[in-house]
């Protein structure tokens, strides 16, 4: 690789020297991707007007007015970027909702993601912003970090396929795996900066499934454990968020190690609490660890085939699967 400023500015953002090897853990990501906006949305739509609508807890007529007040009109579009500065009535808050699922309906189907990605994230968007209270969540800013980031990650074209023409771009998929590392490493960093005693003396799991948020009858079962298996499953947490997720930046049998222990924890998170879908965003990320040369083993053959057939650009222009992630399949 040429180190030439110029040279390293194209390697990280231009998409005709993408990351090739990335474009199965690209599709797998971004269907997750479009099931997790769909989730958000479809529970919204009950909620939506009962949480900021006009005659809701906290609406968001009231406090867009009270901004708009406070600050000038382009200050405030910065402030509370959000479309319901147009109307904040019960249909405009229903359409959002409406939009966003099924342009999240049509990111899983792999139909136009980058303006799919587009739509998703402005109706998000405009739902965090104005929702004062009920978007304080990490949960929140973590779909919209990762739901920008995919713009740029995500293939261009209608229907693009496996996107082999344009891998993804470097810069983009390293921003989505440093979001996972984060929510790893933050996570524990944040337990031991507390000061929390029960982290320290590895007791913090002995109560964890009674107080966790909205624990399942799994949780139930799990905490009748003996302690033995909470102080084991405490210092495993603090080993995995701490030590493990570096793997994330050593040669990619490390990376795949990682992924093969990390996604069995987030499983077992999932199953035993609810934490809205920032597990299954996490799960999701961790897709990113894996390379072609390893996904492409549970392909089905007419898959692998049409990797570079099924892309939307003009045929002379295509490369073939096999040329873009530097396999030779036989």
């Amino acid at each position: 690789m040429d180190w030439a400023p110029a040279s390293v500015v194209r390697w990280l953002f231009a998409s005709e020297q993408g990351a090739s090897d990335r474009l199965i853990s690209r599709w797998i990501f971004l269907r997750a991707l479009g099931l997790i906006y769909f989730s958000a949305f479809f529970s919204l739509v009950f909620q939506i007007r009962g949480l900021i609508g006009p005659q809701g807890i906290l609406p968001a007529n009231e406090y867009l007015q009270a901004v708009g007040r406070s600050l000038g009109h382009l200050a405030r579009l910065w402030f509370a970027p959000t479309l319901l500065w147009l109307s904040s009535s019960s249909h405009m808050l229903l359409v959002l909702c409406w939009v966003g699922m099924l342009a999240s309906l049509a990111l899983v189907l792999n139909l136009w993601p980058r303006a799919m990605l587009m739509i998703c994230f402005g109706c998000f968007l405009s739902f965090v912003s104005a929702a004062q209270d009920f978007s304080g969540y990490q949960s929140d800013g973590m779909l919209l970090e990762a739901g920008f980031i995919s713009l740029f990650f995500a293939p261009p074209g209608i229907r693009p396929g496996w996107g082999a023409v344009r891998p993804p771009i470097r810069a983009s998929l390293f921003l989505l795996q440093w979001e996972w590392f984060r929510i790893y490493f933050e996570s524990g960093i944040a337990k031991i900066a507390s000061g929390d005693p029960q982290w320290r003396n590895l007791t913090a799991m002995d109560e964890y499934y009674q107080n966790g948020p909205l624990p399942t009858w799994i949780g139930w079962y799990v905490q009748h454990l003996p302690h033995w298996f909470h102080a084991s499953s405490a210092y495993a947490t603090l080993a995995l968020e701490l030590g493990l997720v570096w793997m994330l930046f050593l040669p990619r049998r490390w990376r795949i190690v990682c992924f093969f222990i990390v996604t069995p924890w987030e499983i077992g998170v999932i199953l035993t609490a609810n934490y809205t879908f920032l597990n299954y965003l996490v799960l999701a990320l961790g897709f990113l660890l894996l390379d072609d040369r390893f996904l492409v083993l549970f392909i089905l053959r007419k898959w692998k085939a049409g990797l570079s057939q099924h892309d939307s650009s003009p045929p002379e222009k295509t490369r073939t699967w096999a040329e873009t992630s530097g396999l030779q399949l036989r």
